[in-house]
């Protein structure tokens, strides 16, 4: 168990507490550098936690852990990790399961996987930065919530 309590994980946990219809189960995935907040939200997260998931930054396809991620039917799928292990992840998601980055939400890091994925990949995913201001993206760009 943790003790990491941040404005960007207490802003992804009013995020994913804030989807409708509510979340109730959720996958985590996760880089190497996002494995502490990862942790810290499974941690925190008020529901079920079905599965955390570990990906490479760099992967042949990352296919196995893209099945991973998608069973057990997920309300919200939470990520965290650096931008590039993202982008390939999401690109994975988009061509072999049934993710919905509308269902997504990222720490500060994985928003900037928006300017390596293949257009469309992440529109629609939301998330926080460190300062736990939100943030949601659009069409490969990200949009800053008003707080």
């Amino acid at each position: 168990m943790t003790s990491v309590r941040t404005a960007e994980l207490d802003a992804l946990l009013t995020l994913v507490r804030a989807q409708r219809p509510r979340a109730r189960a959720v996958v985590v995935g996760h880089g190497r550098d996002g494995a502490r907040l990862a942790e810290a939200f499974a941690d925190a997260w008020d529901g079920t936690v079905l599965a955390v998931v570990a990906w490479p930054e760099t992967a042949a396809s990352w296919l196995r852990q893209a099945r991973r991620f998608t069973a057990g039917e997920p309300d919200a799928w939470v990520v965290a990790g650096a931008p590039a292990g993202w982008a390939g992840m999401s690109e994975r998601l988009r061509r072999s399961t049934d993710w919905d980055p509308r269902r997504t939400y990222g720490s500060a890091a994985t928003a900037r996987a928006v300017a390596m994925a293949a257009p469309g990949t992440l529109e629609g995913m939301r998330g926080a930065d460190a300062d736990g201001t939100t943030w949601r993206i659009g069409r490969n760009l990200i949009f800053r919530e008003p707080s």
